[in-house]
């Protein structure tokens, strides 16, 4: 749905672009466009390798597993549907420290790994669980401590003071997560109180009363009338002699 959002934003300014005959103007945007891309994503290398460098070394320091730990009780209490030994809830963790750090691009692959194993917990695959939508919403509004990717577009640009947003971010983030969780416990309490769906009924069928036909009167013929016997006499006629006893 997205990309046809873009594909018509594009195409309606093509068309107004041309109207107003400053078509030129749409074509010097496009290269501006791209060129201020490829400089933004230049500039944000540096600071991206740089923190995940740094996302590294607190890994192997043992610093994600201390956070994941002060997390776990929490993360519990939003998924009680995943066991806690399930492989999932260790990438649901290292996500949400990423998050904490303002590290989107770390955690995106965390996010995705964890959608898989929560998937392997789906007895329907078509349809998500309530723990990939929980997962979905904190991904989507997590608590940002640092966020570092926004302070890197700032220095790219030449901001006085790129760090100043880091107060603002952490009272929009909270905020964002708070509702968010709010709105995922009032779903699944709104889910739990759902009757179960019945199955459809299968009434036996009423017995139908017999159907009788009625019989034309034509078809009523009386029983054939038998005739009375005859006796029988001592002469079989297919021999043609007297059978009679004669004593």
């Amino acid at each position: 749905m997205i990309h046809l959002i873009w594909v018509a934003l594009i195409c309606i300014g093509f068309v107004f672009a041309a109207a107003q005959g400053n078509i030129e103007v749409v074509t010097k945007a496009a290269f501006d466009g791209a060129a201020t891309g490829v400089t933004v994503c230049f500039g944000l290398i540096s600071v991206l390798v740089f923190w995940m460098g740094m996302m590294r070394l607190a890994e192997d320091g043992g610093l994600l597993q201390k956070i994941s730990k002060l997390l776990a009780p929490f993360v519990a209490f939003l998924f009680p549907d995943v066991p806690r030994n399930h492989p999932a809830m260790g990438y649901i963790l290292s996500n949400m420290s990423a998050n904490l750090l303002g590290l989107g691009n770390a955690a995106t692959p965390m996010g995705i790994k964890a959608m898989q194993e929560l998937q392997t917990l789906n007895p329907d695959k078509q349809t998500a669980t309530p723990a990939m939508c929980t997962l979905l919403a904190l991904n989507t509004a997590s608590i940002t401590l640092i966020p570092t990717t926004l302070i890197a577009i700032r220095l790219n640009y030449h901001s006085a003071h790129p760090a100043e947003i880091v107060g603002t971010t952490l009272v929009a983030t909270a905020i964002a997560t708070f509702a968010a969780i709010a709105a995922d416990r009032w779903y699944r309490s709104r889910e739990l109180r759902r009757p179960p769906a019945k199955p459809p009924s299968q009434t036996p069928l009423s017995p139908q009363p017999p159907q009788t036909t009625a019989t034309p009167a034509s078809s009523l013929t009386a029983p054939p009338v038998s005739s009375p016997a005859t006796p029988r006499t001592g002469i079989t006629a297919a021999k043609g002699r007297d059978t009679t006893w004669k004593g």
